[in-house]
């Protein structure tokens, strides 16, 4: 098979197509034929160095996998040959006590694909069943690649863990990213009013068309003043915070009384420094998570399914031009998500 090997991470990563062995299968393996993997700011950030802790030597990359099963273990329950299946992040191990409370994707002896473990850079690979869920026939496995990380990370965030609420307002920050794009979307289909935030003129009316109901454009500017005036001065209940940096402050300052702030792309931001006075008489929860489990990527595939969330898919890319979708990640050239394909 073939794979897509990063020989040397740096601002011009080296990443090398090899010819290798299918991987050997455990009994509660599963061997994945790839059809469609995601590029995740996680991948681009561990090509350009950024991360390192707990990444192998010489790693395939890519945990936002789409394909079909060719191949199960002798232990292996509930997945067949051909069955079209997507992956979570992490390879849960079922049994610790976050994968018993329900938090699988923070396993303790989770780990992590396309960084630990192999990913989806290649034609095929090699997960644990505790990883995959089984997709309806019919699936388009061009899209199906992004139901865990981005769409299930941010349906997580927005449902899960800050708990929006319909009526309520929601603000996502870097609205047209991977994360942003869903985060709109789902935010529509639980019934909040949907406040985007970009940098980007050219993707305010695709903005629009996925269901913000204000699209501000920001360059490095305080927006919340905006907020509160086109909020006559009650804020938002739910920020997504996609970007951290300067941004942060003013996602802060347009909290409503209340009001959750739930930080979930931003593991390259740095520093930020916050008053708690703020904090306490704004009464605000600040959060932040990561991830997706198993039962929440079934209820994206649900909601794609009766369409009330779209994947976004700009761009495709075969795995010989994976340096040039790495660019257009960092220089921020996408509407959505880029992919990968074997």
């Amino acid at each position: 098979m073939r794979a897509l090997v990063l020989e040397e991470s740096g601002d011009n990563p080296r990443l090398v197509i090899e010819e290798r062995e299918l991987p050997p299968l455990g009994p509660w393996d599963v061997l994945v034929k790839v059809h469609a993997c995601g590029v995740c700011y996680h991948d681009v950030l561990v090509m350009q160095g950024t991360l390192r802790r707990g990444v192998k030597e010489r790693p395939v990359l890519g945990h936002e996998i789409s394909g079909t099963v060719a191949q199960v273990g002798e232990s292996v329950e509930g997945f067949n040959m051909d069955d079209p299946v997507a992956s979570i992040f992490t390879e849960p191990c079922g049994d610790c006590a976050q994968c018993r409370r329900g938090m699988e994707q923070r396993c303790i002896r989770g780990r992590g694909i396309g960084h630990r473990i192999d990913g989806g850079f290649a034609e095929y690979v090699k997960l644990h069943q505790n990883a995959l869920v089984s997709l309806s026939p019919g699936t388009d496995l061009d899209n199906a690649c992004i139901y865990g990380c981005p769409i299930g990370v941010a349906y997580n965030a927005i449902k899960d863990v800050a708990h929006l609420n319909a009526g309520e307002r929601a603000l996502v920050t870097g609205a047209g990213g991977g994360l942003g794009v869903h985060s709109i979307q789902i935010a529509r289909a639980i019934g909040a009013a949907v406040f985007a935030v970009t940098s980007s003129p050219e993707k305010i009316d695709r903005l629009t068309e996925l269901g913000a109901d204000e699209v501000l454009l920001v360059d490095d500017l305080d927006f919340s003043e905006v907020v509160m005036a086109l909020t006559d001065d009650a804020g938002i209940d739910v920020v997504v915070e996609n970007v951290m940096g300067s941004a942060f402050y003013s996602s802060f300052r347009s909290l409503a009384q209340f009001g959750r702030l739930v930080i979930v792309g931003a593991i390259g931001a740095g520093q930020i420094e916050l008053n708690p006075a703020e904090l306490i008489f704004r009464d605000a929860h600040i959060m932040g998570t990561g991830g997706a489990t198993r039962q929440q990527l079934r209820e994206v595939a649900s909601l794609v399914e009766q369409g009330r969330i779209r994947p976004i898919v700009s761009q495709s890319f075969p795995l010989e031009e994976a340096v040039e979708a790495y660019k257009a990640m960092r220089e921020k050239q996408t509407f959505g998500r880029v992919t990968l394909r074997p």
